[in-house]
């Protein structure tokens, strides 16, 4: 049943009917999260001692908040009515039932006290009908029902009765509500609006790596948080155990993204830029853009291994060791096989060097057992291994080191250097990483973020880092391949979802090609997913952005963009800041928030003009309904009206300007304004 195709008083009834639904799911997971505090109340009644008392607290917490209401959030957006649908794993997997009835879709589960569902979560199986079914292949649904929304309150519902060929598509008027809603503050999840591609990859199989290549307002960084949230739910206990991390490109991204996971549900996902990850050191020097470069090139991996490895060397002679009552030799070419045999199984560092001991012990056990028939034990054992000739011996052939050390002694040593990078790097490479003023020490060095990158690559040699169950990358174009390198060493047996847009990459040493970024991730020959067709940038904005394409050197399509309601209006002042207060307040006449981007150089005087003008600017970049944000933080971000301030200067302040102005003009969801004062970018003129 459509609206039109039924009368009023059947629409009025049915809307009544929903809404009383509604009262009454937001009743049971009221009544849901009041039991759930009564079991935490009574938890260390239950637990049978401390530590089980904690355990069980942690986890009752945890569902508590997990069941927190916002009474402006819809509990459903949708709902299914079924004739048999079939019952398909999180596998995919059709195991021969099926299911009919009525199913309110929503952002979690609500049960009623019976156990009965009221609202089935949008990741269950059945739910990925209402995301996939069409009128060709309708997957069991008769109807497809969605609700409008506004502050919480049922307003209205659209259907589409799939078992008579009817289907709206993106032609549905709630669906485009949604989707062209203004936006103010953090983003919001998208499970209302998720189109089948999309889900696709969010519910791919855990162990599937995936890359997307999303032209700007394809969704590509909600796909990414859904998919957080749908392998959570998939896969409870085995990512709870292992963790999941979102990887975004600075604090004011993670800032923007940190309410979409709260919001469904899910608050076991942790967020980190990639310099958060790299704490072994604190950043406290810079390094010239040239050796940021060499830093962060893939070959430099190659030249540590090395540096860390020349230490290792055969044994200077047999050693000989008393415990006291007997005197046991151990002659020069068995300890030479011991430190070969351990060198070629190729273990971390420090663990190699723990293998060697315990097997030099073993043969002085071996020996001990000879003689006495009897073994010597554990204790005979841990004193053996520490001795001063088992000890000088293992320093001789298989030396302590901190990766702290290892790259002191590289950038301040050239000899050392030249040792290692010996044919990788070129002699101009390697005069440019050396020290001019070397540190006396490790811990007095001025560590950079590159060397950070370094430092992180060494220790995963010396010892096995902590390891996730997942990783998503979104902004991915923007890592260096060390950077990648050290995302995967995090991820040796876990899956990786990757998301960006190479024509979005502003470091130097941002991705021309997704092959080369799986690689260094680990995972090479990992399927890339194009996503083309943009929900959120209106198609009069992506046009001019794709003006910029032909000039940043990639190859990726063209976006596209399915909304035909977007205004662009390029304008040439003479008063840049008399300007942008001008059109700040044209803009504030209409909904949604309002972002004026500029280069870095003029954010400060900007903002001040703004202020003098009375507008109240936000103190961060999604933190109120009008920001001003430097082009370089813009990345991820969005807002209804963008006001860019200045492009050419923006294209001027970096290497890689032309790429950081394409990012910056697609950050527009409604309205694009572009004021300049110096001609327009030869590549956005054209």
């Amino acid at each position: 049943m459509t609206e039109s195709a039924a009368s009023p008083a059947d629409l009025d009834t049915e809307l009544a009917a929903e809404r009383a639904h509604l009262a009454a799911a937001r009743a049971a997971l009221h009544a849901m999260r009041g039991r759930a505090e009564q079991m935490y109340d009574a938890g260390h009644l239950i637990a049978g001692d401390p530590f089980a008392a904690e355990t069980l607290g942690i986890a009752l917490a945890r569902r508590v908040a997990e069941l927190a209401d916002d009474p402006r959030t819809p509990l459903f957006f949708g709902r299914l009515d079924l004739d048999g649908a079939a019952v398909v794993d999180d596998a995919g997997t059709d195991h021969g039932e099926t299911v009919a009835g009525r199913f309110h879709i929503g952002r979690r589960h609500v049960s009623d006290e019976a156990g009965e569902p009221m609202v089935l979560d949008w990741r269950a199986p059945l739910s990925r009908a209402f995301y996939r079914a069409s009128a060709a292949e309708r997957q069991g649904v008769t109807v497809r029902r969605r609700f409008g929304f506004h502050e919480g309150e049922l307003t209205g519902f659209e259907d589409e009765r799939l078992d008579r060929g009817e289907e709206l598509g993106t032609a549905s008027r709630l669906l485009t509500e949604e989707i062209e809603r203004p936006r103010v503050g953090p983003m919001r999840d998208i499970v209302a609006t998720i189109q089948p591609e999309q889900d696709e990859l969010v519910r791919a199989p855990l162990e599937t790596s995936i890359c997307v290549q999303g032209a700007p307002g394809t969704g590509k960084t909600a796909v990414g948080l859904h998919r957080a949230a749908y392998l959570l739910y998939a896969h409870r206990e085995r990512l709870r155990r292992a963790g999941v991390l979102i990887v975004g490109p600075n604090d004011a991204f993670l800032g923007y993204i940190a309410a979409v996971l709260p919001a469904l549900g899910e608050l076991e996902v942790t967020q980190a830029t990639a310099d958060d990850l790299l704490t072994r050191v604190p950043v406290r020097g810079t390094d010239p853009a040239e050796v940021q470069v060499i830093k962060h090139d893939a070959r430099m991996a190659q030249v540590l291994r090395r540096a860390v490895w020349a230490g290792v060397a055969p044994p200077a002679g047999p050693i000989q060791v008393s415990d006291g009552a007997y005197r046991w030799r151990v002659d020069e070419g068995v300890l030479a096989r011991v430190v070969a045999e351990v060198r070629r199984e190729d273990l971390p560092y420090a663990l190699g060097r723990e293998r060697v001991r315990a097997r030099v012990v073993a043969l002085l056990q071996r020996q001990a057992e000879s003689r006495s028939g009897e073994s010597p034990g554990e204790p005979w054992q841990r004193r053996m291994g520490r001795t001063a000739p088992v000890t000088a011996f293992l320093d001789h052939c298989w030396p302590p080191l901190t990766p702290e050390a290892v790259l002191h002694r590289l950038l301040s040593d050239p000899a050392a250097l030249a040792a290692a990078a010996d044919g990788i790097l070129t002699g101009s490479e390697q005069a440019a990483l050396t020290w001019s003023k070397p540190p006396r020490t490790p811990k007095s060095a001025r560590w950079s973020s590159a060397d950070a990158v370094l430092l992180d690559e060494v220790a995963g040699l010396v010892t096995r880092p902590p390891t996730l169950g997942h990783v998503i990358l979104d902004e991915a174009q923007d890592l260096s391949p060390m950077q990648c390198r050290a995302i995967a060493r995090r991820t040796p047996h876990g899956s990786v979802t990757v998301l960006g847009d190479l024509a979005q990459g502003t470091t130097p040493w941002a991705a021309r090609t997704w092959a080369d970024t799986m690689a260094h991730l680990g995972r090479p020959g990992a399927r890339v997913v194009p996503l083309t067709t943009g929900f959120r940038v209106p198609e009069v904005v992506v046009a001019l952005a794709n003006r910029l394409l032909p000039a940043l050197d990639v190859d990726v399509p063209a976006g596209v963009s399915l909304r035909r309601d977007g205004e662009l209006t390029i304008t040439a002042v003479e008063d840049l800041a008399a300007a942008v207060v001008a059109e700040v307040r044209r803009a504030g006449r209409q909904p949604g928030s309002i972002g004026v981007i500029a280069p870095d150089t003029l954010v400060a005087a900007l903002r001040a003009a703004l202020a003098d003008a009375g507008e109240s600017v936000a103190a961060g970049a999604a933190d109120g309904p009008l920001a001003v944000v430097p082009a370089t933080v813009a990345k991820g971000l969005e807002y209804d009206h963008v006001i860019v301030a200045e492009p050419a200067a923006i294209v001027a302040a970096e290497p890689r300007g032309l790429h950081r102005l394409y990012v910056v003009l697609t950050r527009a969801v409604s309205r694009l304004s572009v004021l300049h004062t110096t001609p327009l970018p030869a590549a956005l003129r054209g």
